[in-house]
């Protein structure tokens, strides 16, 4: 990893930590809107995995999809931050939920090639330093073949909007963390990802589920 993206990652990791305290109590309100988005996006993971299938979750924060995760799913979770870790398995203990829960890099993932059937992430790639970095360490662990599930905010498509995200990012950034003007699903393109589907989650198109699928070659032979 450059300098200037180990600082990057670095200063993420300082922020989050920073937060990680209060950060449930900071996101009261928009989970009150997010509940139902997680909730739809984990019954989409059931239908598509099978009992046993291992899924890695990335940027698990302090936890909060675990109440939605599928319970026939083996689980391994990972979070930057030491202080996200830390809540994220008390919660997992509170749930009697049973996942292997770790600090990790989402930009330089500790797996093996194709460790998992599947990989998951709700409002990471908005705060990963290098996005494309992180979603092709996601093609290198996953399966070829297996999905990768993504709920994000991404900048909006109105002239107007976009414009106001790109001049609002900078403070959310300083103050939250996340970009709020990134274009995830390109993103996901760029790592070479094969996208099944995007669903709108409000009328402006700013929040979306994002459905891929892993079409690289294990060990560089063709399927």
């Amino acid at each position: 990893m450059g300098k200037v993206k180990g600082l990057a990652t670095a200063a993420t990791k300082t922020r989050y930590g920073r937060i990680a305290p209060i950060y449930d109590l900071m996101e009261v309100l928009p989970e009150l809107r997010y509940r139902s988005w997680r909730e739809q996006l984990w019954e989409i993971v059931r239908g598509e995995l099978s009992r046993g299938s291992r899924l890695l979750e990335v940027g698990v924060g302090t936890g909060k999809n675990m109440p939605y995760w599928p319970h026939e799913i083996q689980f391994t979770a990972i979070d930057l931050t030491p202080g996200m870790v830390a809540r994220a398995q008390r919660r997992a203990a509170k749930l009697g939920v049973e996942a292997e829960i770790m600090e990790g890099d989402a930009q330089s993932l500790q797996f093996l090639d194709d460790s998992f059937d599947a990989a998951a992430a709700t409002f990471v790639f908005c705060s990963v330093p290098d996005p494309v970095l992180g979603l092709q360490e996601l093609v290198r662990v996953v399966r070829p073949g297996g999905s990768i599930f993504i709920m994000e905010h991404v900048r909006s498509k109105n002239p107007r909007i976009g414009k106001l995200m790109d001049l609002v990012n900078p403070i959310v950034r300083s103050l939250m963390g996340p970009n709020i003007n990134r274009d995830t699903v390109e993103n996901v393109k760029r790592a070479n990802l094969a996208i099944s589907d995007v669903e709108d989650l409000d009328r402006g198109g700013i929040f979306k589920i994002i459905h891929a699928r892993n079409l690289a070659s294990s060990g560089g032979d063709s399927n």
